[in-house]
């Protein structure tokens, strides 16, 4: 059975000042996060057989689990995971936009970054309560913008390259109730470089 831990950081929590604040990050990484993989882990205890051997496969076959921890794993698991893509997506990118084969694909599919860029700001603020906005390559190979709601992930759609945490968790402290204000300054910390990574690898 895996045991999970909370992901290292290669950066400082108030390396993304002042977009995101150290208070945010420290609380945001070491409670919320710590606490998904904590009840996480707990859940896993009560499966000793799970043939599982990677948290996305995990997520994958939710309705393969035994129905007493099938909603544990999707909402501590899901938050495991979500968080784990956030986190590593994230550095000051002094305004730099795309490159390489991500910008191709984004143009491709979106017609400019910023349509792209409206769409995700679009699902982002427009999600109701908490949940995710998310960058995508879904099935058909093409990039695609989708929310979800709470901690569920977007894998059943495709594999997620970019992901924003739209919970108030992640900005109240520094934006309060400017939830827009928060998405439009995540542009300025998306690592481009993990995500055209990821894309790639997709």
């Amino acid at each position: 059975m895996p045991k999970y831990t909370l992901i290292d950081l290669d950066y400082r929590y108030d390396a993304l000042e002042p977009y995101i604040d150290e208070l945010t990050m420290v609380t945001h990484h070491t409670k919320h996060h710590q606490g998904y993989v904590n009840n996480l882990n707990a859940a896993l205890e009560k499966y000793p057989d799970n043939p599982y051997a990677s948290l996305e496969e995990l997520l994958l076959n939710l309705d393969k689990l035994p129905a007493a921890i099938q909603t544990q794993i999707r909402n501590h698991g899901g938050g495991t995971y979500n968080h784990n893509l956030f986190f590593t997506s994230l550095s000051k990118n002094d305004g730099t936009l795309p490159q390489g084969k991500l910008m191709e694909a984004i143009l491709r599919d979106f017609g400019s970054f910023e349509a792209f860029k409206t769409q995700f700001t679009q699902q982002a603020s427009g999600r109701f309560g908490s949940g995710w906005a998310w960058l995508i390559v879904n099935k058909n190979n093409k990039l695609e913008v989708t929310s979800t709601p709470n901690q569920d992930t977007p894998l059943a759609l495709g594999k997620p390259i970019l992901g924003i945490d739209v919970w108030e968790h992640a900005y109240y402290l520094k934006y309060q109730n400017r939830r827009p204000e928060y998405i439009d300054n995540f542009f300025q910390v998306i690592d481009w470089t993990i995500v055209e990574k990821r894309y790639l690898d997709a």
